[in-house]
């Protein structure tokens, strides 16, 4: 993904992940939700399932892959402010809710996994 910015890098990554998710047949709903207690990079409907997206991108996974480092304590944030973005927006209740994490590795272009379903919020402690 070249030199840059850790924002930089960060707003090109969500871009790609974007893309591939759409390329996917996921349909956009919101991106960069933030509330009080957090953010949430992208939010789509995957057919009738609201799908919360957290993006993470490294250029290497010597030290650490990307997916490794959405924690328990981020987890909770995303779960948190995804509880926010749905008591906003009650056309969304009636829909399964998932949360996914979508993680990009590598340089031009960086490889890209999807991991449908990657945590649920009895997974982590409120």
């Amino acid at each position: 993904m070249g030199p840059g910015t850790t924002g930089t890098l960060g707003d090109r990554a969500e871009q790609l992940a974007h893309e591939f998710l759409l390329d996917q047949g996921l349909r956009p709903v919101a991106r960069n939700f933030r509330s009080r207690g957090g953010e949430i990079d992208l939010i789509m409907l995957d057919q009738r399932c609201l799908t919360f997206i957290e993006v993470r991108y490294r250029r290497s996974s010597g030290f650490m892959e990307p997916v490794v480092t959405v924690d328990s304590h981020k987890q909770r944030k995303i779960i948190r402010t995804a509880a926010m973005f749905a008591a906003r927006n009650h056309q969304f209740a009636t829909l399964t809710m998932r949360f996914d994490v979508v993680a990009l590795e590598g340089e031009d272009p960086p490889a890209i996994t999807w991991i449908r379903d990657a945590f649920r919020p009895n997974d982590s402690t409120l």
